[in-house]
């Protein structure tokens, strides 16, 4: 039975990292440490049961409490002797409420309060469908969530390391001479699945993989109408429903995942993807799909914007901006970081997609910086930067998504983002206006506000730019190297000396950044106090590097 499809869900959402795949509840039972044993209820082997949190409670009705998804542990202080009255109705009672609030599994422990799982349990488990495990005395209730939090950090890596390795298969598809077919063929193979481009009239113009079953098919397009109203299947729709269309569409028809995405300035076209099971990761790839594609189906390409297209492939593959300045041109270009606002949406994030479309942008790339590294990536051989920044992403904050404009369109600031603009570079200054951008887009975290533009300031503009360099070379050598000493001054500086800004710009505790400022006087022999010293800092910081 078809669900009603879901304009407003968003499989493209970033993150940087796709969502924690929750612990089959097979990998616990088959876990030797905790000796766990499911004596009641389905097999989890068969039905595919998985566990998304642990929760312990002794309440004789933990229905008000659960939220859906938990192995719920309990030593049984509620449960009532086994000749009470009733006894047998209040477990039964208790096991289907379980099951009511979408309990996923109860773990009963074995003494002190019990020396067996009661039959009574067990029947009632049975009854309802609701797995029973038994908990051995020597398996505390802490080792178990240990053990689900430990498998679900497994999971998630892996899943990183997967969508990882499937964009790049995606980006090097999106760069073969045939890059439509062949990218749709990579997205086919990595999801497991369909996937097709649908063109303005509702049909599928190219695809790859196995087709769904005619239902699934015909509600794929349909799904395509949705985020497509002017369309051929569309068109019903937009009578019924004038308001914009949404960037992409959901819907599950006999067991089918279907999943529609609008293709960015691409005039109707669109992405369908139908997959038998979708993974955490798997609403990521399809979204860089649909970048890519955007990318690829520009309209009205002649030779010169071929080329112009395959060179930005080719910055998503990571090569040097060097490398492509001749297929980009003279053209000079503005890089504009994003992140999604915290609480700044009721359901779902937007997607980099979306962003992308209403940036007029054929380029989202997230979270890669312009050397093909991660834009805010800290360097491993850097005890101090992988101390804190290097941790970046691990700690579920998202990466941001970078996206490349002419610098002739101005971006605006965009509900549910946070924008750090550059000013406007050739492609030989992209990788200074990539470190702008990520600078504009720390401060624009830090102050709240939607959007922060690079700016040159004017006194820049009265120095000579090789003697302003000269003179940051000088002041700022003692600091060497260090690069996270000099980004927590440059920071703490734009921010007015404000500890807990600069720590939450740089996702850093405020300690470190009290240490790295004190470190950075006592290297420079300055005191930062004082308004001279900080001014001539800042100009000295906003040249080093030729990044000013």
């Amino acid at each position: 039975m078809a669900s009603t499809p879901d304009p407003t869900s968003d499989p493209t959402a970033p993150p940087a990292a796709p969502p924690t795949p929750p612990v089959p509840l097979t990998a616990l039972l088959a876990h030797e440490e905790l000796g766990l044993r499911q004596i009641a209820g389905p097999d989890a082997a068969r039905t595919g049961a998985v566990v998304h949190w642990v929760h312990t409670s002794e309440m004789a009705d933990p229905y008000p409490y659960l939220l859906g998804g938990e192995l719920l542990l309990t030593a049984g202080v509620h449960v009532p002797a086994a000749d009470a009255d009733g006894a047998a109705d209040r477990l039964d009672t208790y096991a289907a409420r379980i099951v009511a609030a979408g309990g996923a599994a109860l773990g009963f422990g074995v003494a002190p309060v019990h020396d067996t799982v009661p039959r009574a349990l067990v029947d009632a488990c049975e009854r309802h469908g609701l797995p029973l495990l038994e908990v051995p005395p020597r398996t505390t209730f802490s080792g178990i969530a240990r053990a689900v939090w430990q498998l679900m950090a497994e999971a998630r890596h892996a899943e990183l390391r997967r969508v990882a390795q499937a964009q790049q298969g995606l980006a090097a598809a999106a760069s073969r001479p045939d890059p439509v077919p062949a990218l749709l063929r990579q997205l086919a193979a990595r999801l497991g699945g369909y996937a097709a481009l649908y063109g303005a009239d509702g049909t599928p113009t190219q695809s790859a993989g196995t087709p769904p079953e005619p239902g699934a098919g015909a509600a794929l397009g349909r799904l395509v109408g949705v985020v497509n109203p002017g369309g051929a299947q569309g068109g019903r729709q937009a009578e019924r429903a004038p308001r914009p269309a949404p960037a992409s569409a959901t819907d599950t028809v006999t067991g089918t995942h279907l999943t529609a995405y609008a293709l960015a300035g691409a005039h109707g076209l669109a992405l369908g993807v139908a997959t038998r099971q979708r993974e955490p990761g798997d609403h990521t790839l399809a979204g860089v799909a649909a970048v890519l594609l955007s990318l690829l189906t520009a309209p009205h390409q002649g030779a010169a914007e071929s080329a112009r297209s395959a060179a930005l492939v080719r910055l998503l593959l990571g090569a040097a901006p060097e490398d492509v300045t001749p297929l980009l041109g003279a053209d000079r270009w503005t890089v504009v970081h994003a992140r999604v606002r915290r609480g700044d949406h009721e359901r779902t994030p937007p997607t980099p997609a979306s962003l992308a479309a209403a940036l007029d942008s054929v380029l989202a790339d997230e979270g890669r910086g312009a050397d093909g590294g991660r834009a805010d990536e800290g360097r491993a051989d850097d005890p101090a930067r992988a101390g804190d920044e290097g941790r970046a992403g691990d700690d579920g904050a998202a990466r941001p998504v970078r996206l490349l404009l002419p610098a002739d369109r101005e971006p605006a600031p965009q509900t549910g983002w946070t924008l750090g603009v550059s000013a406007p570079a050739g492609a030989e200054g992209l990788p200074a206006a990539d470190a702008q951008a990520a600078r504009a887009l720390r401060r624009a975290e830090a102050t709240r506000v939607p959007l922060v533009r690079h700016r040159e300031t004017g006194l820049a503009g009265l120095v000579a730019p090789a003697e302003a360099d000269a003179h940051a070379r000088t002041l700022l050598a003692p600091l060497g190297d260090n690069g996270p000493l000099a980004e927590t001054l440059r920071t703490w500086l734009s921010l007015h000396g404000s500890w807990d800004r600069t720590a939450a710009a740089l996702t850093v505790h405020r300690n470190t950044v009290r240490q790295r400022i004190t470190r950075c006087a006592t290297l420079l022999d300055a005191n930062l106090d004082d308004p001279d010293v900080r001014m001539e800092l800042w100009f000295a910081l906003g040249r080093r590097g030729g990044e000013g």
